[in-house]
């Protein structure tokens, strides 16, 4: 399996989300669209939906892990990111207000650590995503996301617990798992604009 997308890939992943959010905003079909063979790669997908030009989060849902073929979870993604519970539903009048953007994840690997006060040391701020988990509660945060913050690695760590249900200090806690993935980030610069792949460091 290849693992990153060329640019021209990571471009065609943007316009098929572009696609399904408007038709979903409108109540309307996508319709299909030939896709290249790594399309059908089961790859993990988030798709972020931000306000333009304030970058405000307006919808960001995914599949962390690679249950779906590329392809399928850049549609389900974007078509749920239109529905994200925390905000109202999108609206056809905000189509031209909004940049999508498609995070192509890696699949999740567990952080082992004997020592809890030393993951901090094993999470790269701008490399890495992460993913908590302890019964049924589980969270993930997008490895732009401290970026955006500017947060440290242990700040990072404490957020996804929060994200995850839990107090920001669980990740000390030894039956709490972690996990950490990377990411390929394709973004409009601007709402239907030019297709960028996002450097985070």
């Amino acid at each position: 399996m290849r693992e990153n997308l060329k640019k021209s890939e990571g471009e065609l992943a943007v316009h098929v989300a572009r696609r399904t959010v408007d038709a979903e905003a409108k109540h309307e079909s996508a319709g299909k669209v030939n896709l290249p063979q790594i399309f059908k790669e089961k790859r993990g997908v988030f798709v972020t939906l931000s306000d333009y030009p304030s970058h405000d989060l307006r919808g960001c849902i995914g599949y962390p892990e690679p249950v779906h073929s590329l392809g399928s979870a850049i549609l389900l993604s974007a078509q749920a990111a239109c529905h994200d519970p925390r905000f109202p539903p999108l609206r056809a009048d905000e189509l031209d207000h909004i940049t999508v953007e498609v995070s192509i994840l890696t699949p999740p690997g567990e952080i082992e650590c004997d020592d809890r006060t030393k993951l901090p040391e094993l999470v790269k701020v701008g490399e890495d995503g992460l993913i908590a988990e302890k019964g049924p509660f589980r969270g993930l945060l997008l490895p732009q996301v401290p970026v955006e913050w500017e947060w440290e690695a242990e700040t990072f760590l404490g957020q996804t617990c929060i994200k995850s249900g839990l107090s920001p200090d669980s990740w000390l806690d030894k039956d709490v798992k972690l996990y950490k993935f990377q990411a390929e980030i394709f973004t409009e610069e601007k709402p239907r604009g030019r297709v960028v792949e996002k450097t985070l460091k």
